[in-house]
């Protein structure tokens, strides 16, 4: 494999949701890195002190699914200029396929009204609907791969 065709073929995805509030440092984080290493983390304090970190290697399946998902929703082509900087919920989502990267930085979604009200409606729509599929793909994978008792 040439260096220019690895380079086009690397992959790295990271989304991370969070805040600072009475119950501390809360969050959930995924990570994709071009090895294959998919990284959980989830932590919530608001009943009892519970960090959950988990790690799994995914083939090259899965990972042409997140590039699919990633290329469908249409976020490489959304512009996040007009977005609000986040005061202390805020979202991170950070994207290289090939030679392009993007990052962007936003307060947490909580509801449909939210994006509404924004300068760019449409653009946190993609954002939100693209986070969205991502959090359902990594908590089923890391579900089915850290199952106590597996369905026979």
């Amino acid at each position: 494999m040439s260096a220019e065709t690895a380079h086009n073929d690397e992959f790295y995805v990271r989304y991370y949701v969070g805040h600072r509030g009475q119950y501390g440092h809360e969050f959930f984080e995924l990570e994709l890195y071009p090895s294959g290493k998919l990284r959980y983390a989830n932590n919530s304090n608001y009943k009892h002190e519970s960090m959950v970190r988990r790690e799994v290697f995914v083939g090259p399946a899965v990972t042409e699914e997140f590039k699919r998902i990633i290329n469908e929703s249409g976020i490489t082509s959304v512009d996040d200029s007009t977005w609000e900087e986040p005061e202390t919920r805020g979202q991170e989502l950070e994207i290289k396929i090939g030679n392009q990267h993007i990052a962007f930085t936003c307060p947490e979604i909580g509801s449909l009204v939210d994006m509404q009200k924004s300068k760019d409606p449409e653009g946190l729509k993609t954002f939100y609907y693209l986070t969205q599929d991502l959090k359902c793909l990594v908590l089923s994978l890391i579900t089915m791969h850290f199952k106590v008792r597996p369905i026979p």
